[in-house]
């Protein structure tokens, strides 16, 4: 009787363990079978969630979808490995976000492949993901000399696969890492003016085109006998030049084409600058000569005094510290500043009260086409410290931080650009203040979305210019400057 209960206590055990090594021999036949994937679907609730053919490499998300994915070790999309979180997979479906893909770097044999590896296996689908169409902006220089280096400006200029410029075939060009440019050497002939670039994405055509541009001018507000420069594109065969509605009859444009410089002569009128090429004419949409529009500040008596009466070392007139400016004028002077030494108050700020920065009917135009301007004179050397531009209202602010782009060791000064004057206009579109990022720290945040962000809905605010040192070591000089013509205008 013993032996057949220990006969029967061994079966029941056995019967066990084979019991127990179910789940595992499931478990290695389900990692021992490869991937299969049948579709790319959008990741996006129905009816959207449609299955991709194609995509544009923009880090969205899709579902990939087939058999045995739960396992997954590696997942690339033309090659670039994607970050994946496998809580969100599935034996049928995994949902994973596309990388983010250099095409002008990747291994072009792996070009339009979504390849999927588990523990059993891996496998190779045929999914067309690519860059967008490509696009031209803008030309570096229509005017180079063949055999100099020329650039296209513009999006998805990778994966080229034909080439044209001004007509002729252009064999060797390489393109940025970021596709936004498209580098080649000036070829010897250009018969016509066209422009022809094919890539893996699309075909792009342009033409040769060199109409000026003006992106600023040294000072839109100086005295007669001062030198000004204006400052842009496509500055060569000049045929006239205005600045305020006169005309400009002696002038020079710089070797490049990127400058124009005159005398300024008397003017008694305000309104645009333009430069008229054989190409075609550009005109600032504001006006030049003109303190008046978009007045915030002028300090003067007959003008928009505007100032709080407080803040500021003072405000004065034809000091020799400031010369090219016979009007009133604001200054600001500090010692060295310490860490975090600065605020708005005090002889560190301009306060002024408020005015409207905005017309009411145009506070939903896009920030970029507004800018706050001013004119600034800083004669003795300034390195270190900020000056903060913000409004009334809302947590926005811009940092004026010039020497920032002299070097760690040169200083700032607004000297020397023309003799007897050191006035500089300052142009800061609005799109350029921003809020404050927790780790980068004031102004280094996200932009100005719209323009009430930054004035309030009604576009009236005060306004307070101070500096402040951001840094964690004392700055090396103080700040001695003065400013004019606080003011709100419309740039585009």
């Amino acid at each position: 009787m013993k032996k057949k209960l220990d006969a029967r206590l061994c079966l029941l055990s056995l019967l066990f363990a084979l019991v127990g090594l179910l789940p595992a021999c499931k478990k290695n036949s389900e990692n021992s079978m490869a991937p299969v994937i049948t579709a790319v679907r959008n990741y996006v609730a129905s009816p959207n969630d449609t299955v991709l053919h194609s995509a544009v490499a923009n880090t969205q998300w899709v579902v990939i979808t087939g058999h045995n994915l739960q396992n997954a070790t590696q997942i690339d999309f033309d090659g670039v490995p994607a970050t994946f979180n496998t809580a969100l997979f599935a034996p049928n479906s995994a949902v994973v976000q596309i990388p983010t893909i250099a095409f002008s770097t990747i291994d072009t044999a792996k070009l339009y492949t979504l390849t999927y590896t588990t523990p059993g296996g891996t496998t190779t689908f045929s999914f067309k993901l690519g860059p967008a169409a490509p696009t031209i902006t803008a030309i570096s220089n229509v005017f180079a000399t063949p055999g100099d280096s020329v650039y296209l400006y513009g999006a998805n200029l990778v994966l080229v696969q034909h080439f044209v410029y001004g007509g002729t075939k252009i064999s060797s060009f390489n393109s940025s890492p970021d596709g936004t440019a498209l580098g080649f050497l000036m070829p010897a002939a250009t018969p016509t003016n066209q422009i022809v670039v094919t890539t893996k994405s699309g075909t792009v055509l342009d033409t040769i085109n060199a109409t000026p541009t003006i992106t600023s001018i040294s000072d839109e507000n100086a005295s007669p006998g001062d030198s000004v420069y204006i400052y842009g594109t496509y500055f060569k065969s000049i045929q006239a030049v205005t600045f305020a509605g006169t005309a400009i009859t002696s002038f020079t444009s710089s070797a490049t084409g990127n400058s124009i410089g005159f005398v300024m002569p008397s003017i008694s009128q305000s309104g645009p600058a333009s430069v008229t090429t054989k190409f075609g004419t550009v005109a600032t949409v504001y006006n030049v000569n003109d303190v008046a529009t978009g007045a915030i500040s002028n300090w003067e008596w007959s003008g928009l005094f505007n100032w709080e009466w407080y803040g500021g070392s003072n405000y004065t007139s034809g000091s020799p510290d400031f010369p090219g400016n016979s009007t009133q004028y604001m200054v600001l002077k500090t010692g060295i500043l310490a860490p975090g030494e600065g605020n708005t108050y005090s002889n560190y700020a301009i306060l002024m009260n408020a005015e409207q920065w905005v017309p009411a009917a145009n506070l939903n135009d896009p920030p970029s086409k507004w800018a706050f301007k001013f004119e600034v004179s800083v004669p003795q050397p300034w390195n270190g410290g900020s000056i903060i531009i913000q409004t009334g209202f809302g947590s926005f602010i811009y940092r004026w931080e010039p020497w920032q782009k002299t070097g760690s060791t040169a200083a700032y000064t607004t000297t020397g650009l023309v003799k007897n004057n050191s006035w500089i206009t300052v142009t800061i579109p609005l799109s350029s203040f921003k809020t404050t990022d927790p780790t980068l720290g004031a102004g280094e945040g996200a932009p100005v979305a719209q323009i009430t962000d930054l004035t309030g809905p009604s576009g009236n605010t005060s306004t307070t210019v101070y500096i402040y040192n951001y840094g964690t070591a004392a700055t090396a000089t103080g700040f001695y400057g003065a400013f004019d013509n606080f003011r709100c205008v419309k740039i585009k």
